[in-house]
């Protein structure tokens, strides 16, 4: 499993109206070492490569018996898992799994009806989780890793249906409830928030939101904009499709 993570200061800047830096930060490492420990903890993966150039998302990491591969100097998402790609295709490892950082409701059991049934044909192979407003690509699995090539960003599922469909690539999709929050705005925050408080998962996520106080005014609605927030001292049902009609 190849889980690509820029720096953790100044990290999700998109939720900077109502989380300071630290909290942006620390939320962020928390996310992060939730699908750490799903990623790890999952039998079906071999070995989990952090794909970093921050020294505590490394060394997090390797708390976790992870490889670190350097970010490349070309910065960007598709140049992190590209280059992972190319490297496990050297290694001539068969298959490739990329998750995001920022999937904290992600669980071994999503990570296994991801992999059920991948990887038993000797033609290339492409599955991907989309977003759960199906606009981005949260999962993506590829066998040879480098079977295609990646498009992440703006409408990135749509982007990658096509980009393996010209390939000859009939990809596998699967609506993952977990895999698919991924937390980048504050409405994604208030859904994570939710989930929580309804589940009472005891997650790093979890445990930070409680103790910074950010999980009952999020559930509250007490978030304002502009003052933010102060700080303060499962059963998967995968949703397959074959097809998309887009």
């Amino acid at each position: 499993m190849v889980i690509p993570v820029k720096q953790l200061e100044d990290a999700k800047k998109r939720l900077s109206g109502i989380l300071s830096a630290d909290q942006r930060r620390d939320l962020f490492r928390a996310m992060v070492q939730d699908v750490l420990e799903a990623a790890t903890t999952c039998d079906r993966i071999d070995e989990v490569i952090l794909v970093t150039r921050d020294t505590n998302v490394a060394n997090l990491g390797l708390e976790y018996g992870c490889r670190i591969l350097p970010e490349p100097d070309a910065g960007g998402l598709i140049q992190a898992v590209t280059a992972a790609a190319n490297q496990l295709v050297v290694e001539n490892v068969e298959a490739m799994i990329f998750l995001p950082g920022d999937v904290p409701l992600v669980s071994v059991e999503e990570l296994e009806v991801v992999l059920d049934g991948f990887g038993q044909t000797t033609e290339p192979e492409f599955m991907i989780v989309p977003a759960s407003d199906l606009g981005g690509s949260n999962c993506v699995v590829c066998s040879p890793p480098n079977c295609m090539d990646f498009g992440f960003g703006v409408d990135s599922f749509r982007r990658h249906l096509k980009t393996a469909r010209a390939l000859g690539i009939e990809p596998t999709i699967a609506k993952l409830p977990g895999i698919g929050l991924d937390i980048d705005t504050p409405d994604d925050l208030a859904a994570l928030a939710n989930e929580l408080g309804a589940k009472g998962l005891k997650t790093y996520t979890h445990n930070f939101l409680i103790d910074s106080g950010i999980l009952s005014k999020v559930l509250k609605g007490s978030i304002d904009a502009n003052e933010g927030i102060s700080q303060d001292n499962s059963n998967v049902t995968p949703n397959f499709e074959e097809r998309v009609i887009l």
